[in-house]
């Protein structure tokens, strides 16, 4: 004879039904498919989508995935049954496009899927790019991610007319293997460091087209399985230090640079009581200082690790911040000719050579301070 409390084994629908039937209702298969779908839709969050995740698909119910590729890029896709195939539709990378958009077009295309149409004529028809506004379009959707100035030039440098002169005006679907050696092979061996993020930031901008439906199949920019067993090893890269200070001559030099009234002095001194990098110390800010507890407290957005980071002063570090503070002409402590705008990248280095000191970097004086702790 069944159990009483069987119908708590069987299989959904009925499953779903058992939290209106405890509840009270006398019908409990009301509401039961919208219980369903609401369980079944929007899995995911967009703290979610933007953590970092493995390769993969990541549901996010009702046919909408967020789809990670090997390198980290993302994109939304709409996979659905068509004559008993499952097919895929691009909607778009992420976070170009963001969540609540990408389930506003879901909707559509499950709503056209429903009434037996094919999602695919649904998407709006644009003219595909050339490998040059591919890549401008690109780097529109991704310079808010790149909080370095420098970082986000570099890659507009590498992915122009200076590398890939070869490419740009190539539609993107029409790219093959052939067109991306075109670009390494003159720089592979000779420019192993430079022609190995071009690869791969190629690599980025026709994952791009793919995810925005202008190209389909392999990568030819991919490196494992394809382009590893064309190209020969690269060379690695020796990193070479930068040429640093005898921090017993240090002293010597800093009582050469508290002679001088030039503003590039003050900046250098601060910056070797302080063994801080060249843009932390030519972008300090007056509001970073607190003159009471001795601390200099840089914002993460400045920092190299991206997070905040907090300097004790010395006493002499101390004294010569309060020294500028008296005539202070700028939000910059250490103010450029230019309104608004801090010293020049070059100063230091430029006022190294007028000392005649050539044999070490400013970025070296870190190496001394190392050195001597």
């Amino acid at each position: 004879m069944p159990h009483p409390l069987d119908f708590l084994a069987r299989k959904p629908p009925y499953r779903p039904q058992l939290r209106f039937i405890i509840s009270g209702y006398v019908q409990p298969e009301v509401h039961t498919e919208v219980h369903t779908m609401a369980r079944a839709l929007n899995k995911i969050s967009d703290t979610f989508a933007k953590s970092a995740l493995g390769p993969g698909r990541y549901s996010d119910g009702g046919g909408l995935y967020l789809n990670v590729k090997p390198g980290g890029a993302k994109s939304w896709i709409f996979m659905f049954a068509r004559g008993g195939k499952r097919q895929a539709v691009g909607l778009g990378p992420y976070p170009a496009v963001r969540l609540a958009s990408a389930r506003i077009k879901a909707l559509e295309l499950r709503s056209a899927v429903a009434e037996g149409s094919d999602p695919k004529a649904l998407r709006t028809p644009q003219r595909e790019l050339n490998f040059s506004e591919c890549a401008d379009e690109f780097l529109s959707s991704m310079e808010t991610q790149w909080r370095n100035a420098k970082h986000r030039a570099q890659w507009r440098m590498t992915l122009g007319d200076t590398y890939c002169a070869a490419i740009s005006g190539k539609r993107v679907s029409h790219i093959n293997t052939e067109d991306v050696l075109a670009v390494l092979n003159p720089i592979w061996m000779k420019k192993p460091e430079t022609a190995s993020r071009i690869r791969g930031r190629i690599e980025r901008v026709l994952d791009y087209a793919k995810a925005r439906g202008w190209r389909t199949g392999e990568n030819p920019a991919l490196w494992r399985g394809h382009l590893k067993s064309i190209l020969p090893p690269r060379q690695k890269l020796s990193r070479g230090h930068h040429a640093a200070m005898d921090y017993k001559e240090v002293p010597a030099l800093v009582k050469r640079l508290q002679r001088s009234d030039a503003m590039a002095a003050r900046a250098l001194e601060f910056l070797i009581y302080c063994a801080a990098r060249s843009g932390e110390a030519l972008g300090a800010r007056w509001e970073e200082f607190d003159i009471e507890a001795s601390i200099w407290k840089i914002p993460a957005e400045r920092m190299k690790a991206g997070r905040p980071h907090r300097v004790p002063l010395s006493q002499q570090a101390r004294d010569l911040i309060e020294r500028l503070g008296t005539t202070r002409t700028s939000e910059f402590v250490f103010a450029g000719q230019k309104a608004g705008r801090p010293l020049s990248a070059m100063a230091m280095e430029m006022l190294l050579r007028r000392l005649r000191v050539t044999t070490v970097t400013v970025h070296g004086f870190r190496s001394s301070f190392r050195d001597w702790a």
